[in-house]
């Protein structure tokens, strides 16, 4: 008798483990996606104090930044950089772009850039190399954008291969930043838009769904999202801090820390669906850091000190 009753009190215990262990998958993986972040970083002068830069980084959970590349800037100050972000487990990506990109007649800029990077890391240890690159194009705030659309993007398609595959055969990860609206622009001759080809065409896409709401982001980012699914890509949903003259809904900028955080894991429960997402993209490491500090004082004073 007592036997029996050992064995039914043991019942709801075993019952409970189990439980816990079918549930275990799903907590670790809202607690390591929310790790998840990359930063775009413009000023590559900041990483002169590595330590600065990434001590604020992994405070944030960042895991990529997208660095600019500027020739100021010594190529052993970006080894020594990329060093110490590898040794804390953060990937830097070489970043740069302008709207003329897009034109045939000047893919050669682009070109040299890609092609610095690849010369870059040829001589660099790989530790100190760039794990990919992001084009920022953005070839609609060019005038011709308005009356020749097409042709604008039939250009920028012929460049984006060339570009792609010039990056890839240095084993490079390619990345672009995008409007989130890219969807409705057609893409020339591939009988589809031009989200869709981008998609097929790089490793990931930065959307940016620039909104002061988690619930909007993502919204603006799901057809995006769905369609990497379908293709097996990364989408980083992009979230701006920055002050802008478009209108305050697009920015976090004056906004509660406190309203800012909940709004980002608003994106991250939203988004926990869609096995593209690769995590918030925060625009931009500057005005990230700033908001931090001006909601302690005490943190900007030492940072100041450093």
């Amino acid at each position: 008798m007592g036997e029996l009753l050992a064995k039914a009190k043991a019942k709801p215990r075993l019952v409970l483990v189990i439980c816990c262990l079918l549930l275990l998958p799903f907590l670790f993986k809202s607690s390591s996606m929310e790790e998840h972040k990359a930063t775009w970083l413009w000023d590559a002068t900041l990483i002169e104090n590595p330590g600065k830069v990434l001590d604020f980084c992994k405070e944030q959970g960042v895991s990529v930044i997208f660095l600019q590349i500027q020739k100021n800037v010594e190529e052993n100050q970006y080894q020594r950089f990329i060093a110490a972000a590898h040794a804390e487990d953060i990937s830097v990506h070489a970043l740069d772009g302008r709207p003329q990109w897009a034109y045939q007649e000047q893919h050669k800029e682009a070109d040299q850039f890609i092609e610095w990077v690849l010369d870059y890391n040829g001589k660099s240890a790989p530790e100190e190399r760039f794990a990919g690159i992001q084009l920022d194009v953005e070839p609609y705030q060019l005038r011709r954008w308005e009356r020749d659309q097409d042709g604008v993007v039939t250009e920028w398609i012929r460049n984006m291969e060339g570009w792609t595959a010039k990056g890839r055969s240095g084993g490079l990860y390619m990345s672009a930043a995008v409007p989130f609206w890219l969807g409705k622009v057609a893409a020339p001759g591939s009988g589809g838009n031009l989200s869709r080809w981008m998609l097929g065409q790089f490793d990931a896409l930065a959307v940016m769904s620039y909104r002061d709401s988690g619930l909007k982001m993502v919204d603006l980012s799901k057809e995006m999202l769905a369609e990497a699914d379908r293709q097996g890509k990364s989408v980083w949903i992009g979230m701006e801090l920055g002050h802008t003259e478009e209108g305050d809904h697009l920015s976090f900028f004056g906004k509660p820390l406190t309203v800012m955080n909940e709004e980002m894991k608003k994106v991250y429960r939203l988004s926990d669906a869609y096995s593209s997402f690769a995590g918030l993209a925060v625009h931009h490491y500057e005005a990230w850091q700033e908001k931090i500090a001006s909601d302690d004082p005490k943190r900007e004073q030492s940072s100041m000190s450093n």
